[in-house]
């Protein structure tokens, strides 16, 4: 987790365009995902001002300060040009007012802009700066993209997590991440992982050592991250053991706030455990689209059950059909 950013890189990685304080790009940090739309600080109620965020301002505020004094103005930017202020933003394309610029200038604030309206600007900056504040969890794992789906594999060291991760990327699936996965939580529903930055499309084969995947297999090989959908754990077979054979288990595993799906998959000679991971990772992705292939299986068992009761009631009252006609043809007889 990293405790700020540069507002160097928060214009890189959200395309800002620098009006004023270049030279205090690096100099200037943000500490905070949150972002502030300063409204009713343009009234001059600053009660509340958060002055450790970024200042978004768009056409709503641009357009009350056009109302305002020069001196009005210039009074209520000073008093938003806190030393704790990392910058100020300006969406729409709108030219920043010139009394934001003075303020910004005494206090060494740089200023920036986009074309970019309020809320989108608003959802990008947000976005970054979760990624880069969020809290993280290393986690010892193996992380995958298959078919799309970001798949976590876990079990004991030396289960063959890594050997399996190269044999679903030879099968042309991709690398997130090798031995240790960082995750943090994007929101309510979304985990993030990735690799640590020393390990970055690394990964360590017993007898082997270090391989570059991206080196040995591509590009197209590897990702910077991925959401973990579904966690799929390594476990060494025993007679014992007790594995899900029908698909019923409902099994979730807890980061952060978040519940993950995750199957136990016993590791045992002679299993080719991408195929089988790879499966999973697809009926997985099936049972979200809504087919799934244990409530079908029941479906059939169910049919089936009632076509056998039915066969063996009517087999029943035929048995007793044929016992009272032949009672009766015995007394007939007897007459």
């Amino acid at each position: 987790m990293a405790d700020s950013v540069t507002i160097r890189e928060l214009v890189k990685n959200t395309r800002l365009t620098v009006y004023y304080g270049e030279e205090y790009l690096d100099d200037r940090r943000i500490t905070t995902p949150d972002i502030s739309r300063p409204g009713l600080e343009m009234t001059g109620y600053f009660n509340y001002y958060p002055p450790e965020r970024i200042q978004l301002l768009g056409i709503t505020e641009t357009s009350f300060s056009k109302k305002m004094s020069h001196e009005e103005l210039l009074m209520i930017m000073r008093k938003m040009a806190d030393p704790k202020t990392p910058c100020f933003v300006v969406s729409t394309g709108i030219e920043p007012p010139a009394e934001l610029i003075q303020a910004a200038t005494e206090q060494h604030i740089p200023v920036l802009g986009s074309k970019q309206t309020s809320s989108r600007i608003l959802s990008n900056m947000s976005i970054y700066l979760s990624g880069v504040l969020a809290k993280r969890q290393s986690i010892h794992g193996v992380l995958v993209d298959i078919y799309g789906l970001g798949v976590l594999i876990t079990g004991d060291s030396g289960v063959g997590k890594s050997e399996t991760a190269l044999e679903l990327i030879r099968r042309g699936h991709r690398l997130i991440a090798d031995d240790r996965v960082d995750v943090y939580q994007q929101d309510e529903q979304t985990l993030v992982g990735e690799a640590p930055k020393i390990l970055n499309h690394l990964m360590e084969i017993r007898g082997i050592g270090i391989i570059d995947v991206m080196n040995l297999f591509g590009a197209g090989a590897v990702r910077s991250q991925a959401k973990i959908q579904l966690i799929v754990h390594l476990q060494n077979w025993t007679p014992d053991a007790q594995f899900d054979r029908l698909g019923n288990a409902d099994d979730e595993r807890q980061i952060f706030d978040v519940q993950v799906p995750m199957i136990s998959i016993p590791v045992k000679t002679g299993r080719n455990l991408a195929i089988i991971i790879e499966s999973a990772a697809m009926n997985f992705r099936a049972r979200s689209m809504g087919y799934d292939a244990t409530k079908t299986f029941d479906d059939n068992l169910n049919s089936l059950i009632q076509e056998n009761s039915k066969r063996d009631e009517a087999a029943e009252a035929a048995n007793e059909a044929k016992t009272t006609d032949d009672s009766a043809s015995a007394t007939k007889g007897k007459d």
